[in-house]
């Protein structure tokens, strides 16, 4: 199934958190929390303002972003999670 985002939208599928601390603690699935950094898989066209004009994504389709912990609905694709929101929701792209 291929989904593409309409307007200011983006997909965006979750990075894994590691599953030992630290100190080498395991930590169990029942107290992890769902990581709030992930790889943008796809991109809308862009936010139509008022005047009829598009204005373009900042983002493109391979970064890797932060957005806040309730941001976005959780959709599934191919048995796959991933988040849709809009680019307002993402609060930041990590740059390596």
């Amino acid at each position: 199934m291929k989904i593409r985002p309409l307007h200011d939208r983006v997909i965006v599928k979750r990075i894994d958190e590691e599953e030992v601390s630290a100190g080498g603690i395991i930590i169990p699935d029942t107290a992890k929390e769902k990581p709030q950094e992930g790889k943008v898989v796809s991109v809308g066209k862009g936010k139509v303002n008022e005047d009829g004009t598009t204005t373009k994504p900042d983002i493109k389709k391979g970064d890797r972003v932060l957005f806040g912990k309730y941001a976005g609905n959780e959709i599934n694709i191919n048995g796959v999670e991933h988040l849709i929101m809009r680019e307002d929701d993402i609060l930041g792209v990590i740059e390596a």
